[in-house]
């Protein structure tokens, strides 16, 4: 059967009603040989059944339409297997979370979120208790942690041993612990 197509107002051309693609003899050949193979290989991507199918008819339809591209036929299990897994990755990236309003909260209360004044007098008491440390180990302690550069790397900057940086740093966080300024927070 054709059916008249006008691409112009003067031309009408007949459009068959074959597919774009050739049929391949070896392709249905090939699927109906290896179908229940790559069916169980579905199977193992999805829970359903029915959706196995589509997946594999959806990996089929793919491999058909490169099949004239495929130049070693005896490797065409991979290269189905591989569409398999792209297009079960695709639908799970694309599928639809569902959202439903409800009466209560799924999530329990948690702690109430701190006062942000009070987050920053920890802030401004901390680095008072810093500034007030010897130089050395307030250097040390900026590096470690403010600008969280490694004990090596903290070595190197001051030029000084990483044991040296170990064994102030350990006495700077000392102090810190002992400061009354901070004793609240512990």
């Amino acid at each position: 059967m054709t059916t008249p197509v006008r691409t112009s107002a003067s031309t009408v051309v007949k459009a068959a009603s074959y597919p774009p693609y050739p049929p391949y003899a070896s392709f249905s050949s090939y699927v109906r040989a290896r179908g229940p193979v790559l069916l169980r290989t579905a199977r193992s991507l999805t829970a359903n059944p029915c959706d196995a199918e589509d997946l594999l008819q959806t990996a089929l339809a793919k491999t058909y339409m490169a099949w004239d591209r495929i130049e070693d036929h005896r490797a065409v299990d991979g290269y189905v297997r591989r569409a398999l897994v792209n297009t079960r990755t695709s639908q799970w990236r694309k599928r639809k979370v569902d959202e439903f309003a409800c009466e209560e909260l799924p999530e329990p209360a948690g702690a109430p979120e701190p006062d942000p004044a009070e987050r920053q007098v920890l802030h401004d008491a901390m680095w008072r208790a810093v500034m007030r440390l010897p130089d050395r180990q307030r250097a040390m302690v900026v590096l470690r942690y403010y600008e969280d550069l490694s004990e090596a790397q903290t070595a190197e900057v001051l030029g000084v041993s990483v044991g040296t940086v170990k064994s102030a740093v350990s006495r700077a966080l000392g102090k810190l612990r002992e400061d009354p300024e901070l004793s609240p927070v512990r």
